[in-house]
């Protein structure tokens, strides 16, 4: 199988990538590469790139860049503003969200969030992570925490928002969504849920106050926070997203195998 790395360098044919002593060691002493075997590389910016071993070291290892193997491709401008919860719930934020196509992670402090320290390195770590194992070619922004107030105050005058209501306080999300006109479903998105307790009422009011505001609601069950997300990121893809697409590609001439965090 061959592995599949971010990097963020400049890929162009014939550049020279050294890697560092952790990925060095994950390619040498794990998946057990030697000199000439092939790694598929991609930075966000310039596709994804087929490169070599060309040289093998204790505690390092050179690669060269050989050719593109798929250009850059247009990506759904969606974000996921999320209040923080526990850790390991949140790695699991990351990394679906990164697999459900959001291009910024946004954490958002409010009343009733208990988790106010957020790792970014690691949700970082976490959505490389999940951008390599996908075959996607970019990995999302991740923002710093703000406060909710703060996020409404600098909100970008055109981007729509899914405002997850859990009050009984929004439509259903997949008929909002199925209603849109299409100047809504070409602009850019974004999908706000709350912490374990939710928003207050207060809360609730500051964020409807902006202009592209749509409050839905996800079911009759009261949902966890991380589940809450996922759902209505999935439901944004399937009815606006690039899920609407035809079935991912696949590429015949490489499995691919992804470093572990």
């Amino acid at each position: 199988m061959t592995p599949r790395l971010f990097m963020d360098v400049l890929l162009t044919a014939g550049a020279v990538v050294d890697l560092d002593a952790d990925r060095a060691h994950y390619l040498r002493d794990v998946l057990r590469l030697q000199a000439d075997a092939g790694v598929m590389l991609f930075n966000g910016r310039d596709g994804e790139w087929r490169s070599t071993v060309q040289a093998v070291a204790k505690r390092s290892m050179t690669l060269q860049v050989a050719a593109q193997t798929r250009r850059p491709e247009a990506e759904p401008d969606l974000w996921l503003c999320f209040a923080p919860i526990k850790r390991a719930r949140l790695d699991f934020i990351a990394e679906k969200a990164t697999e459900l196509g959001v291009c910024r992670l946004q954490p958002v402090i409010t009343q009733h969030t208990i988790v106010e320290r957020v790792n970014v390195d690691r949700l970082r770590a976490n959505a490389v992570e999940a951008a390599e194992q996908t075959e996607r070619l970019t990995v999302p922004e991740i923002g710093t925490p703000v406060a909710l107030a703060a996020l409404v105050a600098g909100w970008p005058s055109d981007r729509h928002l899914l405002l997850a209501d859990e009050t009984g306080g929004g439509r259903p999300v997949a008929d909002v969504l199925a209603d849109l006109d299409d100047q809504a479903r070409a602009a850019p998105w974004a999908v706000l849920t709350g912490p374990e307790g939710g928003f207050t009422r207060t809360e609730l009011d500051l964020v409807r106050r902006l202009a592209h505001v749509h409050a839905v609601g996800l079911g009759p069950r009261i949902l966890r926070a991380d589940t809450a997300a996922l759902s209505a990121l999935s439901v944004w893809q399937a009815i606006v997203g690039d899920w609407r697409r035809a079935t991912p590609r696949r590429w015949p001439d490489y499995a691919t195998t992804t470093m572990q965090a």
